[in-house]
Formats: structure tokens, C-alpha cells, sequence
């Protein structure tokens, strides 16, 4: 009898384990898609040489912002260097929501390589019909 009731015991386990693993696993394919781009902001005047995927990089030097660095959304690994300050041309403002969501004014368009054409809003990439590499890449 103790012998069936270890084996009933390793069962119910085995069988939570299991269903954990499987849960996890499934999650994979049905998880919410990706939250919006953030904001991360370094001190200095440049940009680190390696930008991260997804999220906007802001240099931000004794309270000036100076750029914002980014990845080309468009799967490129382009790296971006988008200048803040009053001086430059071209140049972008940069706002950020409540919800700590950034968002670019003007577009971005890329005249030579993918030719990327996509505004910033509230975090999120939205791809301009003029664009050559329009996706739902967010």
C-alpha cells in the first residue's frame, strides 16, 4: 500500500510540473504583443556605440537633450541618430506622455538603404505608405 501511495504522490506532481511547463510554454505563442518603445535616457553628449533592439535612446548632457538613438524598426540593424538640438538640421522633437511613451516629430524617412519612412507616436512605430519596408513591426 505505501508503495501505491508514491507512486500516486510522484503522479500528482509529475502531473503539476507538467502542467506548469506547458502553461510556460503556451504562453509563448499567446502572450499580449510587445509594449510600445521606452525611453532610456545616459548622460553625455553621444550615444553608446551598441543601441538596444527595440527602445529609443536619449543622450542627455548637464540637462540639454542633445540625440536620440534607435535601431531602424524595419529589421535592418541600421543604427539612427536623430539630432535635438536647436541648432541642427534636420532636426526632431522629442515628447514623452505620462505614460512615459515617446513619440518623434517629424517622420523619419531614410533616403538611401531600406528607405524606412515611420513616425514615433506614444511608443509605437507607424509605417508611412510611402515606405519601402511597410510592416506591422511594432
Amino acid at each position: 500500500m505505501k508503495k501505491y501511495l508514491g507512486l500516486k504522490s510522484f503522479i500528482r506532481n509529475s502531473a503539476q510540473r507538467l502542467t506548469k511547463a506547458f502553461s510556460k510554454w503556451w504562453g509563448r505563442f499567446w502572450a499580449s504583443p510587445p509594449a510600445g518603445r521606452r525611453l532610456i535616457v545616459v548622460s553625455g553628449d553621444s550615444l553608446p556605440k551598441e543601441l538596444p533592439e527595440r527602445d529609443l535612446v536619449l543622450a542627455r548632457d548637464e540637462g540639454e537633450d542633445w540625440c536620440i538613438g534607435m535601431k531602424c524598426p524595419c529589421g535592418c540593424s541600421r543604427s539612427l541618430e536623430l539630432l535635438l538640438i536647436p541648432e541642427a538640421r534636420p532636426r526632431w522633437e522629442l515628447t514623452v506622455d505620462a505614460q512615459g511613451r515617446p513619440s518623434l516629430h517629424p517622420s523619419i524617412w531614410l533616403k538611401d538603404g531600406c528607405k524606412s519612412h515611420f513616425w514615433i507616436k506614444e511608443g509605437k512605430v507607424e509605417w508611412c505608405e510611402s515606405s519601402s519596408s511597410v510592416s506591422s513591426l511594432n
